[in-house]
């Protein structure tokens, strides 16, 4: 299945972007005007599937293009996993020429650990990163 990977933020669909991160576990139910927002702020690659013109994957860095870049919500759809997609975003944002520069890259998974080791991601060391969680009122979709 030929695969077109993109950052132009014009190729980005909005509502499939939405569905795909919605149904993640990592943002389950986040509202779509929150995921238009992380769009306009992020650098995105997308995988657009060449025969029906879909959105099947993304990958996005959150980053100050200096110093700092979080690699985060990458997804493939189902029926287009375990063929390379997930790879091809990854080298698409890693050749973007803002990001040459940047000092540390940094990832939060559950999953794919072998993946990210490809592209040179190491575990941190225990204890080493905090987290701090806003409500989830603020980006989720109301429960019931």
């Amino acid at each position: 299945m030929p695969i077109t990977v993109t950052l132009d933020p014009a190729r980005q669909d909005l509502d499939a972007i939405h569905r795909m991160l919605a149904g993640t576990y990592w943002s389950p139910g986040i509202r779509r005007d929150v995921v238009a927002e992380a769009l306009r702020n992020s650098i995105t690659a997308v995988a657009i599937d060449d025969a029906t013109g879909a959105t099947v994957g993304l990958a996005r860095v959150v980053t100050d293009r200096a110093t700092f870049a979080w690699l985060c919500d990458v997804f493939v759809e189902e029926r287009f996993r375990g063929q390379g997609v997930a790879r091809r975003l990854l080298d698409a944002l890693e050749r973007e020429p803002s990001l040459q520069g940047v000092r540390r890259w940094c990832l939060a998974t559950r999953d794919a650990r072998g993946l990210y080791a490809k592209h040179g991601y190491v575990p941190v060391p225990e204890g080493r990163w905090m987290e701090r969680q806003g409500p989830k009122e603020r980006w989720q979709e109301p429960q019931g």
